[in-house]
């Protein structure tokens, strides 16, 4: 068996380098590592945005729906609700047709602050990737939908 010489530095990852799930959690790191460093200041999670702009996007949306849609768990996404509820960003409502269901919608403050943010975080989602083309920063997206199962409109 051939010895491969490396430096102190160097670590050697063996099968991970090729591994999709390894190198997807990588790039999760790496970017969420770029987002507290340039926008980090704005105390608000990539998560809870994403929770609040889905919610500014489907006024009403159920709880349940948003927790599918985003991949959060039902303990979890009840958490995150009650957080952005106490912050006075989301309201909840139980419909009378299904006392079990939650609607979601936000605030006045809620919509004043994703308006404020979304300008901030869009503009943080196109500086990823600046290390590649156009091209290929098109191309790693539409992968990544693909991979997800993505449709041009959602999941």
């Amino acid at each position: 068996m051939d010895m491969i010489v490396r430096t102190k530095d160097e670590v050697a990852l063996g099968g991970l380098e090729d591994a999709p799930g390894f190198l997807l959690r990588m790039a999760q790191l790496k970017v969420y590592e770029q987002f507290f460093d340039q926008v980090g200041d704005h105390r608000i999670k990539p998560g809870e945005f994403s929770v609040l702009w889905v919610i500014s996007c489907n006024p009403g949306i159920r709880q349940s729906l948003l927790g599918q849609r985003l991949l959060i768990k039902r303990a979890h996404m009840t958490k995150l609700i009650r957080a952005l509820e106490e912050q006075g960003l989301v309201s909840r409502r139980i419909p009378d047709e299904d006392r079990r269901a939650v609607e979601l919608s936000l605030t006045t403050k809620g919509r004043v602050a994703v308006e404020t943010a979304s300008q901030w975080f869009f503009a943080y989602e196109q500086s990823l990737g600046a290390n590649l083309s156009a091209g290929e920063r098109e191309r790693l997206i539409a992968l990544l939908k693909k991979f997800i199962g993505m449709k041009a409109s959602g999941l």
